[in-house]
């Protein structure tokens, strides 16, 4: 139920000043990252609140970062919001903040910090432009509170990296005013033929990240309900969203529309694709591919490629060994795309040029911009591969690394396929979501 009227509400434990801690005193951190809850309403206020700041609480708890709570919003001043790592709007609603302390609050923002909005702040200063903005879409609607199937759109992104493909759960689902995929980049989206009530014709956004005149913003639309903060794989969802937005953990929130998959996590998916050479790719449960014994490859047979932009992501267990090919001609011989093709290297601790995020034995990334971009092994990581001509560009979770132009009239990377590499025993690399977009001629 959305209501309207203001009301009197009465802050969660003790009165909180400035940013000053409610309840009991905050997480520490070891490495000083700290976040703000803030809570405040000005229209319908979810009784949810409460158990929403207790999970934060233990999710920073848990994850090494402190947690202060206000409904204060004194606390948006410049002076103190250069204390926090990220700034959770915890359902807040309606009108929160004065003039001063939405100037505050955006320069909080442009100057790097991070937003996290849960459930109703997208139902939070209508008449904010910059706001807005940052939210990614205001609320307009929702149905009665039902189970629903949410569709993961990136399994990358690490708030959404546990999940199933298909997440099943009950919320008070909101319809928003505007889709923000065109601006944000969409993290999961939801099924509106599996509930009543959805009204954004198919393509309904739930979950989003960006990067946002300088800061990082995260949203997701559930936590109506109380029962959402006890919910593992809610919470895993928010540590995610969060350590995201305090910069523990690195991904592509560019915004990505145009792509076709040529790897959904199926079998029928793998139809196009062939094995050459040794060793070879399971399958799991989870629709992730991992390598197992070689030198060998994996690629796409069905089809080669001119101009594209390839997109992938891709785990280390350790400091294996692996790589993604492209600009190769059709071969059962793995070799054939070494001495043909150029490899984007996967590993963690070779020489420059042959280290992750490299042109394989020709160009290296670069390191301080890999390093800063990287996420360490058992974690996701997204390549973007784009080939124009002879012009081959790499961005490692959306932070371009690399920039090669092939010279060498022996290869060409105007047209060929792409695969992926088992490398040898013992070298353990996983791969989702392989996914190309065909990109026009220049002057097109």
């Amino acid at each position: 139920m959305h209501a309207t009227g203001r009301l009197t509400t009465a802050v969660v434990g003790a009165a909180l000043l400035l940013g000053c801690v409610s309840g009991p005193a905050a997480s520490h951190s070891a490495d000083g990252k700290r976040v703000l809850v803030f809570s405040k309403t000005a229209g319908f206020r979810h009784d949810s609140i409460p158990d929403g700041v207790a999970a934060v609480r233990q999710l920073g708890g848990t994850g090494g970062f402190a947690v202060d709570a206000t409904e204060d919003a004194g606390a948006f001043t410049s002076k103190n919001l250069k204390r926090y790592d990220a700034v959770v709007f915890l359902s807040t609603t309606g009108d929160v903040l004065d003039s001063a302390q939405q100037s505050a609050f955006e320069g909080y923002i442009r100057h790097g910090g991070a937003y996290v909005g849960i459930h109703a702040a997208a139902d939070t200063e209508y008449d904010w432009e910059f706001y807005g903005g940052l939210a990614g879409a205001y609320f307009q609607s929702h149905p009665a509170i039902q189970q629903a199937k949410v569709d993961v759109e990136d399994r990358a992104h690490p708030a959404t990296s546990e999940l199933a493909q298909t997440w099943e759960r009950t919320d008070e689902w909101y319809n928003y005013r505007s889709n923000p995929r065109e601006r944000a980049h969409v993290l999961a989206s939801l099924d509106e033929s599996s509930y009543t009530g959805g009204t954004m014709n198919g393509d309904h956004p739930i979950a989003w990240c960006q990067n946002y005149q300088g800061g990082r913003a995260f949203y997701t639309g559930g936590g109506h309900t109380k029962e959402s903060y006890t919910d593992p794989a809610f919470l895993a969802h928010l540590r995610g969203g969060i350590g995201w937005a305090i910069g523990d953990a690195q991904a592509d929130c560019r915004p990505e529309n145009g792509y076709r998959p040529l790897f959904d996590g199926t079998a029928e998916s793998l139809s196009g694709w062939k094995q050459a050479g040794p060793g070879s790719f399971t399958l799991d449960d989870d629709g992730t591919l991992t390598s197992s014994g070689g030198l060998g490859m994996l690629w796409y047979a069905a089809s080669a490629f001119s101009r594209n932009s390839l997109k992938l992501d891709w785990k280390a267990a350790g400091d294996d060994n692996s790589g993604v090919f492209v600009g190769f001609p059709p071969s059962d011989d793995p070799w054939s795309a070494v001495d043909n093709g150029y490899e984007v290297q996967i590993d963690a601790t070779d020489v420059p040029e042959k280290t992750t995020g490299s042109v394989y034995g020709f160009r290296s990334a670069d390191l301080k911009k890999r390093d800063r971009a990287l996420n360490p092994p058992g974690e996701w990581n997204t390549y973007e591969i784009r080939v124009e001509g002879e012009h081959l560009r790499v961005w490692l979770n959306g932070v371009k690394i690399n920039d090669f132009t092939n010279t060498d009239p022996a290869r060409s990377l105007r047209d060929g396929h792409v695969g992926i590499q088992n490398h040898g025993s013992g070298d353990e690399v996983s791969f989702r979501d392989i996914r190309i977009k065909e990109l026009p001629a220049k002057g097109k």
